[in-house]
């Protein structure tokens, strides 16, 4: 607990964990968040906690936005070579994290 809340008498919320990104899920981009494009990729912003992501490639942001269009996170990047895949469950993972993709 932080010393401003100790003092206050105000006990701090707990953090919740961090949800579990599961690649063979299905996802979609979080209702609170927005898309801005950008000449890299695009900035997502959420709404409800003001957290700022870059999306570091257009091809990430193509993903992204078709997640509804797969059974899965997988399934959503399995066009790209492995090493790929790889890569972009990781930036996947890092966006659910983040809470800008959530389960569908």
């Amino acid at each position: 607990m932080s010393t401003e809340a100790r003092s206050s008498g105000v006990a701090a919320a707990p953090e919740e964990p961090a949800p579990v990104f599961d690649p063979d899920g299905p996802y979609r981009l979080s209702p609170n968040v927005s898309l801005r494009p950008e000449r890299f990729g695009a900035l997502a912003y959420h709404f409800g906690t003001r957290k700022l992501s870059f999306m570091k490639t257009p091809q990430l942001v193509e993903i992204v936005r078709e997640l509804t269009r797969h059974p899965s996170a997988r399934s959503a990047v399995s066009h790209l070579s492995g090493a790929e895949q790889t890569s972009y469950l990781k930036a996947l993972a890092s966006l659910a994290h983040a809470g800008m993709i959530v389960p569908a």
